[in-house]
């Protein structure tokens, strides 16, 4: 006889729809055992190369054999609370089993999304720093110092979860204005945070040099390249050309006494990168590298897979008011991310680098819409 109110079957709930994710779930926490294993052994220990593999492997099955041990022990458990929520000789106990029950379907339920989500195929860029380039887009003045903001935000959200930033190249277009900006973020999973950051950016607000207090709208791209290593693409040196010249701009006189910048030509793609922000030529170059084999990379991408568009042109589009990715509207103190549907106040907080609930709405859109392209929705 059942507790009385208690009317959910909770062991007729499937375990897991589709079946086969459990399978697949279990084989990868058998996996992940295996490979404790063998980081233990002493003769697999000596070998770097075969450790650092087993080091990548072991970090990316944690979290699918870690929610296959809770999704197990709480499943355990539920049948438990089950059976004693219909044990009607201690009606007490029943009653505490029933709520206990409640509570682990809860947590079941939401075990199931998460498995879902981890089972999910995984950015192979994810983890990797990025390069990050704003560029002023329609809107003259304004737009010029709407990217300075933004590179200030991408700054300062860096700086509060623990990144570097380095800039790379920059050009300036008057007093805190500047007409493009190229940096660097590093830190662990940079690509997986901001790569949903590219786009147009528009602003909506009354300029200082508005006398009629009008609203204008401007616009500014960003492009998130994740950081290309030299065995993620090859470049052949006698397709570079490399140009030493006097470096200028935000970087003052003591850079500009020596030949320090430097510009790399991609002679077959016809891609530049350029870097004058360190005082060392040798810096400068490696950085200028840096962006060249991004780019490349990104172009390879985008050859390989016409569908995702991940290179530059195709993330920020041609900069024109009506394309956006986001808006900041200053007037209503309100910023809407259209591509998730998501709009917050506090434009301050927002332009000082709190943007984690718009990265996040963002992230979770691109879940969505994978597991339901994977027909796990």
């Amino acid at each position: 006889m059942e507790a009385p109110g208690f009317h959910v079957s909770f062991c007729e709930i499937p375990f897991l729809d589709p079946p086969h994710m459990m399978q697949k779930l279990a084989a990868m926490e058998q996996r992940y055992e295996e490979i404790e294993r063998q980081m233990a052994d002493p003769s697999v220990a000596v070998n770097f190369s075969r450790i650092q593999e087993l080091v990548k492997e072991h970090g990316a099955l944690k979290t699918p054999a870690a929610l296959y041990r809770e999704y197990a022990q709480v499943d355990r458990d539920l049948k438990e609370a089950v059976a004693l929520s219909r044990d009607d000789s201690d009606r007490e106990m029943a009653s505490m089993a029933k709520d206990e029950a409640a509570r682990l379907q809860e947590r079941k339920e939401q075990l199931e999304k998460e498995i879902r989500t981890a089972l999910l195929p995984k950015d192979p860029n994810d983890e990797k720093n990025v390069i990050v380039e704003i560029r002023a887009g329609t809107g003259g003045d304004e737009a010029g110092l709407f990217a300075a903001e933004l590179y200030r935000m991408y700054q300062r959200y860096a700086q509060r979860i623990g990144w570097k930033t380095e800039l790379i190249d920059m050009s300036e277009s008057g007093i805190g204005s500047i007409k493009e900006v190229i940096f660097m973020v590093k830190g662990q999973g940079a690509y997986s945070r901001l790569k949903h950051e590219s786009g147009v950016h528009r602003v909506q607000r009354v300029p200082v040099t508005e006398s009629s207090g009008r609203i204008h709208t401007s616009t500014a791209t960003v492009a998130v390249l994740p950081e290309a290593e030299e065995v993620d693409v090859h470049i052949d040196p006698d397709d570079l050309r490399i140009d030493i010249f006097h470096a200028g701009g935000h970087g003052g006189q003591n850079v500009q006494k020596v030949a320090t910048a430097v510009r790399i030509v991609h002679i077959p793609s016809g891609i530049v990168a350029i870097c004058q922000d360190e005082r060392s030529q040798l810096k400068n170059k490696e950085k200028a590298m840096a962006v060249l084999r991004s780019r490349v990379l990104a172009m390879e991408t985008e050859k390989q897979q016409a569908e995702i568009t991940q290179n530059r042109r195709a993330q920020v589009g041609t900069g024109e008011r009506a394309e956006k990715a986001r808006t900041y509207n200053f007037p209503q103190d309100r910023v809407t991310d259209h591509r998730a549907g998501y709009t917050r106040h506090s434009i301050p907080y927002v332009m000082d680098g709190d943007i984690d609930d718009l990265i996040e709405a963002m992230i979770e859109q691109e879940q969505a819409e994978s597991l339901k392209a994977a027909g796990l929705a």
